[in-house]
């Protein structure tokens, strides 16, 4: 250990560890060069020696434990399961420890939880999207710990951002059904206000729609909180009224929902009706016909932020924003339309 009082300088922690000062420098600002296990390693050590980049970060002397909290809106399905399994790989490999809590998809649940979590002292927090009570938003702007918000981009971040950009999804889907002929789209998703990326999704598929055609988008909110019966409901809801020739869904799950529906309606897809999902989740892999979605990097995102975030708690400067690609994935449940616009 260093004598006490001494400052510990990065040549320090370079021969403790030895390995050579741009290694500790690579490790230490969580980019490319050294490998996992080197970069836990130097981290470890650089805990240890309690050393400081420099003197205006939020670093190892402010958050003395090893321990990240990280708030997910659920664990249902595979979407946050996946970006978690990125950051907790990316924590353990660095020797940090992840609490984690749900928020059901509530602001004052979040905010109660952030409460709580900074009474702890830890290393850093993530908080996934971007719908916080303003109270929550204070506490965290005044914490003297790295914050990580994911899943939704922004461009002024609490601290720091690793995600998507929602509306732009819902035009991406949008464009690709109105290149493909459709005139009367629909969406089925979690009810108004649960779910903001939700409506995010909704706004960039009307945005689409509204410059091209004076057709309505429609839109279905069932109030199931599973999402297989959501699409289901939705669709046969949607079915019952002005029926859309192509229905829309916030996630993969209810897309496979509202084909059961299509089905149980004898109705064929997409003869009759197109599906468009988004997410590329697993069960995509295994229908009948490949689904038309959008595909999200999600464990990538996880271990993108993970690492943004051990750099930051390192006292490294990093990009305060990160926005993850979108990928159109055309598929067997859309079809080019026979009729004009």
């Amino acid at each position: 250990m260093s004598k006490k009082g001494a400052t510990v300088k990065i040549e320090d922690v370079a021969a403790r560890a030895n390995v050579s000062i741009m290694s500790v420098s690579r490790a230490i600002r969580g980019v490319e060069g050294v490998s996992e296990k080197t970069r836990a390693k130097i981290l470890k050590i650089a805990r240890q020696m309690k050393y400081v980049p420099n003197s205006n970060a939020r670093s190892l002397a402010v958050a003395n434990s090893n321990l990240i909290g990280i708030s997910l809106p659920t664990f249902a399905g595979e979407v946050f399961g996946d970006i978690l399994s990125g950051m907790r790989r990316t924590f353990d490999l660095a020797g940090y420890s992840s609490v984690i809590d749900t928020t059901e998809y509530s602001p004052e649940a979040e905010l109660n939880w952030v409460r709580r979590l900074l009474s702890w002292q830890p290393a850093a927090i993530i908080l996934t999207g971007l719908d916080h009570k303003p109270e929550t938003i204070d506490l965290l702007e005044t914490a003297p710990i790295p914050v990580l918000e994911i899943w939704e981009h922004t461009d002024h971040p609490i601290d720091i951002c690793v995600g998507v950009d929602h509306h732009k999804a819902g035009q991406m889907i949008g464009q690709h059904a109105l290149d493909l002929g459709y005139r009367q789209p629909a969406f089925v998703s979690a009810p108004r206000g649960h779910d903001t990326r939700a409506d995010a999704r909704l706004a960039g598929l009307r945005d689409v729609f509204s410059r091209a055609t004076s057709t309505a988008v429609l839109s279905a909110r069932p109030a199931s909180g599973n999402s297989f019966a959501t699409g289901f409901e939705g669709t046969a809801a949607l079915l019952d009224g002005d029926a859309p020739d192509i229905i829309c869904y916030l996630n993969d799950h209810m897309a496979f929902g509202g084909l059961m529906c299509c089905q149980a309606r004898g109705l064929s897809v997409p003869q009759d009706i197109g599906i468009a999902g988004f997410n590329e989740l697993d069960l995509a892999s295994v229908l009948p016909k490949k689904l038309t979605t959008i595909r999200t990097l999600r464990r990538q995102m996880g271990v993108t932020g993970a690492t943004h975030l051990l750099a930051r708690i390192n006292g490294a400067q990093v990009e305060r924003t990160k926005l993850q690609p979108l990928e159109m994935i055309p598929g067997e449940t859309t079809r080019t339309q026979s009729r004009l616009p």
